[in-house]
């Protein structure tokens, strides 16, 4: 059956929450123009296929790579705008609590944007994934491995979850754990989307901590 729209939609929309809590000093580029551009075209996507992914558009694609984009460069280019922040020291406001909120923000909108990329992108875009057209994958899961059937089933095929939570392992145990990366455009998103998290991780969480004692 063709794959639920509401879970990538509901990741989108957090992803662009987090992105307005970034407070402007972190940020590269103004937040409403940009803002205001994914909304858009996340009402696009949403009129091309509201409730499933049934309707396979090229406008529909591009419009969903240039809203990953939109959303991957922004939070990589304030990621590193705050590190650079806190390795520069002085102009860096001692307010702990603007720092790890930022932080997170950053954090967590890495995990999901690359989490949609991984989805995104794995055996060509979904319809292709769905349709069968790649049979080379970008990821191997478990269940691809020839798995019985008491441990998963025949039809068995990734949904945008398995993804989200290969972006999870990736930032949380960087490694992909159980899921193994195939192809050189998984391994080059994985290796930024764990550059990014480990950069946010220790310089937002060390100066954190040195301003509160």
């Amino acid at each position: 059956d063709p794959e639920s729209r509401w879970p990538v939609l509901l990741a989108l929309v957090a992803a662009i929450v987090f992105q307005r809590l970034i407070p402007e000093p972190y940020t590269v580029v103004p937040r409403w123009p940009l803002i205001a551009l994914e909304i858009a075209l996340v009402v696009v996507l949403l009129a091309l296929n509201p409730v499933r992914f049934t309707r396979s558009t090229v406008i529909g694609k591009y419009a969903s790579w240039v809203l990953l984009a939109a959303i991957a460069v922004d939070n990589t280019l304030s990621a590193i705008n705050l590190d650079r922040k806190i390795l520069s020291g002085p102009d860096l406001s001692n307010n702990a609590g603007a720092l790890l909120g930022s932080g997170a923000a950053i954090f967590v909108t890495n995990i999901i944007v690359f989490g949609i990329w991984y989805w995104e992108l794995d055996r060509g875009w979904p319809f292709a994934r769905r349709g069968g057209e790649n049979p080379y994958p970008d990821f191997m899961f478990p269940q691809m491995s020839g798995v019985p059937s008491q441990v998963a089933r025949p039809d068995w095929r990734p949904t945008f979850i398995d993804y989200l939570y290969v972006s999870i392992t990736n930032v949380m145990a960087f490694s992909p754990t159980d899921r193994v990366p195939m192809s050189p455009r998984a391994k080059l998103l994985m290796t930024v989307q764990a550059g990014v998290a480990v950069s946010t991780l220790v310089l937002v969480v060390a100066r954190a901590v040195n301003v509160l004692k």
